[in-house]
């Protein structure tokens, strides 16, 4: 926890990057690709703040809420990690990483920063608890938060640079979904699809939130799409690292054999595997594209007429976020 006397950070150029996405959006991918340069230039961080969001006291996700969950809970390690533990790690991170002269690059899910849907956005802040009082140095709470749908107050979240990658819910969806049913579920531990996690609503109220108070402009948005950055690998990662003033090398695009690196994966079990198993991104071949009742009727071969009426149900609920956030995307 800091310090109430720690001094105030200072951010300049080199704010930590911030790859703000929803589950199954080849992030995983594009988190290997930058752990490529953790040897000279970077130091990453994959998903802090999914602690405090499932197993914490301060606990957003209903996933394991509930008594009957407490064991799972205290089983992951991190039934005591609050919000404001996962900032301060992130900032014990970053003033180690100055004195290396390497930069923070964090790659987190946006659900985990607002309460799930269908809440909406309430009236008041929903800031964490351990972030809901002014800290010495830390900056004070600014009117805006009135309007925060996040539980991060608005001067912290203007300590990241920020950064978005999306994908098509009739991509995600499916891939979320596969994660949550048998044989994969048994080592993921999601026993059960939950349609609020599926996370473009929040991606969209915080691209909002963010446009409104000038934590990001709109003329530097950088959105990512995943179809982009499958197709064309190269030209993607050259203009994300051009935006966020990194540099690019094409030795990033391939890692080789081995996982060196992704135990940070671990406590993600499941979700991983294929970039773990991957040795580089490379464009994909085309496939021949699929109509849209030619998708649906692979998902019944593949789930059952149950399951793929909830993937349609839940693509189709998410099609109009995702298009929204689609037009602020990276021209290629």
């Amino acid at each position: 926890m800091p310090s109430s006397t720690t001094a105030a950070p200072n951010y300049g150029s080199q704010k930590p990057i911030f790859l703000a996405t929803h589950p199954r959006a080849c992030s995983t991918a594009f988190e290997r690709v930058m752990m490529t340069r953790s040897d000279d230039a970077l130091v990453c961080i994959h998903e802090p703040f999914g602690d405090a969001f499932y197993y914490g006291p301060e606990r957003l996700g209903r996933r394991f809420d509930g008594e009957e969950m407490r064991g799972v809970r205290e089983r992951s390690g991190f039934a005591e990690v609050t919000f404001a533990d996962v900032v301060a790690g992130i900032e014990e991170a970053r003033m180690a990483a100055e004195l290396e002269n390497k930069r923070i690059f964090i790659k987190d899910i946006t659900h985990y920063l607002l309460p799930p849907t269908p809440t909406p956005p309430t009236p008041h802040s929903p800031l964490a608890p351990s972030l809901s009082f002014p800290r010495k140095g830390y900056g004070t709470h600014a009117p805006e938060d009135s309007t925060n749908p996040t539980v991060l107050p608005l001067h912290i979240l203007r300590r990241y640079q920020f950064t978005f990658l999306i994908r098509h819910p009739r991509r995600a969806i499916p891939s979320y979904y596969r994660c949550c049913i048998p044989p994969l579920s048994a080592a993921t531990g999601f026993d059960h699809f939950r349609a609020d996690e599926a996370g473009y609503r929040e991606l969209r109220v915080f691209v909002e939130f963010l446009l409104a108070q000038g934590v990001v402009r709109r003329e530097e948005l950088c959105v990512v799409d995943a179809d982009d950055l499958l197709d064309a690998p190269e030209k993607v990662m050259r203009r994300y690292c051009e935006a966020v003033g990194f540099d690019f090398r094409v030795g990033m695009l391939g890692w080789g054999e081995g996982g060196e690196g992704c135990e940070k994966f671990d406590k993600w079990k499941g979700f991983h595997e294929d970039a773990i198993g991957s040795v580089g991104l490379r464009p994909r071949v085309k496939k021949q594209e699929k109509s849209e009742e030619e998708e649906y009727q692979g998902w019944v071969q593949k789930y059952g007429k149950e399951g793929a009426d909830l993937i349609r149900e839940t693509a189709e609920k998410n099609l109009e976020d995702y298009e929204f956030l689609k037009q602020f995307k990276m021209v290629i």
